[in-house]
């Protein structure tokens, strides 16, 4: 958020800091090292485990992106890194549950990837996925329509960062009554990725639309981003509200 976005916006802190351990389950983060944008080496990799573990997580679902044109990952890529990971915070003694998902990004070969089948999907398969920030994609609802009919129960990531949809909160709500779940990112309530991303987010949560809450944690920053969130009003208001998801997973 910007200089004057913070000086104009009424403060939506408190005084006292969330209990994450209530969320349990985080389901979006990019924990596997050197295979995208995230943690790049398995030493990030247990340092950001240790940090999601004293925020009191109990399991962390890690889901690494799959974009055809960019980081061409598959199952056997993220299950192979997810294993050694999973060696690397045992031998650290670090007491936390990680097991892997992905985030799939909605591109030309998304529908090729649903008619063969075997993606990595999480809790009652559901199968997370993005779309471009710069516009949407025109092809959005036939996917949502693929993924439901091959039994997949779709997941957008983030919904709250696409600003092509700011002026029309209806979306959100065509969303939902399609059957796709929303996955607001925690940082988004801080203002990390703009003011527009956090309006967004409280109005989500003020209507009770959010199912899942991710840190989409990447690296360090985002961890201490994530504390700043702790003490946002509106995820208090989240946590206690009974909507997540997060903790059945």
């Amino acid at each position: 958020m910007g200089f004057f976005d913070r000086f104009f916006t009424k403060s939506t802190r408190l005084d006292k800091k969330a209990d994450l351990s209530l969320i349990g389950v985080d389901m979006h983060s990019h924990f596997i090292p050197g295979i995208d944008d995230g943690a790049q080496t398995i030493e990030d990799s247990v340092n950001l485990l240790k940090a999601m573990s004293e925020f009191g997580y109990r399991k962390v679902i890690t889901t690494p992106h799959i974009m055809s044109d960019f980081y061409q990952n598959n199952p056997e890529i993220i299950l192979s890194g997810l294993a050694k990971v999973k060696e690397a915070i045992q031998q650290e003694g670090i007491a936390i549950e990680v097991e892997a998902a992905a985030e799939y990004y909605l591109d030309f070969d998304l529908e090729a990837k649903i008619d063969k089948g075997g993606l990595l999907t999480f809790g009652n398969n559901y199968l997370l996925f993005e779309v471009s920030y710069m516009n949407p994609p025109d092809i959005l609802n036939q996917v949502i329509f693929k993924l439901a009919t091959n039994g997949y129960r779709p997941v957008l990531a983030h919904p709250e960062r696409y600003p092509f949809w700011y002026n029309d909160f209806e979306k959100y709500e065509e969303f939902k009554d399609k059957g796709v779940l929303l996955q607001l990112n925690i940082n988004s309530l801080t203002g990390y990725y703009g003011g527009g991303a956090k309006k967004i987010a409280e109005q989500m949560i003020e209507k009770n639309m959010v199912d899942f809450i991710g840190s989409d944690c990447h690296r360090m920053d985002h961890i201490q981003v994530m504390k700043d969130a702790q003490c946002e009003k509106y995820l208090h208001q989240l946590i206690e509200s009974g909507m997540l998801r997060n903790a059945a997973l």
